[in-house]
């Protein structure tokens, strides 16, 4: 009798047993129902969306066990490597399985993310292989690997491995915040945070020089959404009203703090607009809050990626940050690499819930998201129809398994 995938391919089979099994539903060994979904995703404009869908939330055990299977259908193979499909927890598993072909590992080398590239900094896999190993080191997110030693591969994956930890690894609080009226930690704070700048500025050189005479482009316009000009006519009035002794209205209070914004926006605005790219650098790491909110607006991306370095932003700016539909992709990749904020839900939620978020990322990320946020974002008109899909299914999967519990 012909295997399942088999009767697929030659469009031997009705449309709703397809349509079956690109949601996974078909009573066949969890292997050929992978390489069914595979073939559906690449190949069936009709079902290819709901098993894209079906893909990004298959069983994690199971995805490793043919991540890691060398007689894994290639095909398969071949779409979990891929940068677009790739679950970072599968990489490892992929990396030290021969069956992945050398070409693909090269070009993941090349434009895998930070993320990416520790793990083939650990690879032994990778060590081993001259065309990976310096196709990871022409990759922008490597950090200062040590080409000193072509040699000893070993060697040079194991310090490119632990500095690149070294770089993602982020402290617990803000630093750079000294106790007040300590002049030696201020003084040691400030050549702390200026040593930091020294190393941002040597390990982005090349991409700080192809940006040279690049000047402030914010992305999607300069002011924050919420902060509008409606203030005017309290403050008028305000201003208007008869000096007394009175305390000021809660009304005249926020026209007043809202005008002080935008004053002291403007003038951060008139501040970063004479800034060259490395100035622009220097002030996101080492700015304020207010410099902060308008550099992640950067339409220059290693600009806008220094705000997420600085050793003075708070989680509470990074939650808004996750959540605005006005920066580059990048700096919506760039903040789940960072495992402090990684770690913070808010962040995540953020970041699953804007319709900015790369789809790729958004699906690696909701399974993190708890079942109340599931049910409210499979709900969320704005984000994408594959987003909502795997919400609802989630969502349901995981009251049921509650109600288990429960029962």
């Amino acid at each position: 009798m012909p295997r399942m995938i088999d009767l697929i391919r030659a469009s031997a089979v009705p449309a709703t047993l397809v349509q079956s099994a690109a949601r996974g539903a078909l009573s066949i060994p969890p292997a050929e129902t992978l390489e069914i979904l595979v073939y559906l995703a690449r190949h069936n404009q009709v079902f290819g969306a709901q098993a894209r869908m079906t893909l990004a939330g298959w069983d994690e055990k199971l995805a490793l066990a043919a991540a890691a299977d060398p007689k894994t259908p290639q095909e398969v193979l071949d779409y979990l490597i891929a940068p677009q499909n790739l679950r970072p927890k599968l990489l490892p598993a992929l990396l030290e399985n021969p069956a992945v072909p050398e070409p693909a590992l090269v070009e993941l080398a090349v434009k895998g993310s930070r993320e990416v590239v520790e793990a083939m900094a650990r690879s032994s896999r990778v060590a081993q292989t001259r065309s990976i190993r310096d196709a990871l080191t022409s990759n922008a997110n490597v950090i200062r690997l040590n080409e000193d030693q072509p040699d000893e591969p070993a060697a040079e994956m194991e310090v490119a491995s632990t500095e690149i930890s070294t770089a993602l690894a982020e402290p617990e609080l803000p630093a750079g915040v000294p106790q007040e009226g300590d002049p030696t930690q201020t003084e040691r704070a400030e050549e702390g945070l200026e040593q930091e700048i020294g190393v941002y500025l040597r390990d982005h050189a090349a991409e700080i020089a192809a940006e040279e005479g690049k000047p402030f482009q914010p992305i999607g316009g300069i002011y924050e959404e919420g902060v509008a000009g409606g203030a005017t006519p309290a403050t008028n009035e305000a201003a208007s009203a008869p000096p007394t002794v009175e305390t000021p209205s809660p009304v005249a209070l926020a026209a007043k703090k809202r005008e002080e914004a935008e004053l002291k926006r403007g003038s951060a605005l008139q501040k970063i607009s004479k800034l060259d790219v490395k100035g622009r650098i220097q002030l996101a790491m080492k700015g304020t809050k207010e410099e902060r909110s308008i550099l992640i607006r950067d339409g220059t991306k290693i600009v806008a990626l220094a705000v997420l370095d600085s050793p003075k932003i708070s989680d509470g700016e990074v939650e808004a940050f996750a959540s605005q539909k006005n920066v580059l992709e990048a700096v919506l990749r760039g903040i789940p690499m960072k495992r402090r904020f990684a770690k913070h839900y808010p962040v995540i939620r953020n970041l699953v819930f804007n319709p900015r978020t790369p789809l790729d990322l958004s699906l690696s990320l909701m399974k993190n998201i708890l079942v109340n946020d599931l049910r409210n974002l499979s709900g969320n008109k704005e984000v994408s129809d594959t987003v909502r899909k795997l919400a609802m299914k989630m969502f349901k999967q995981k009251s049921d398994t509650t109600k288990k519990h429960t029962d």
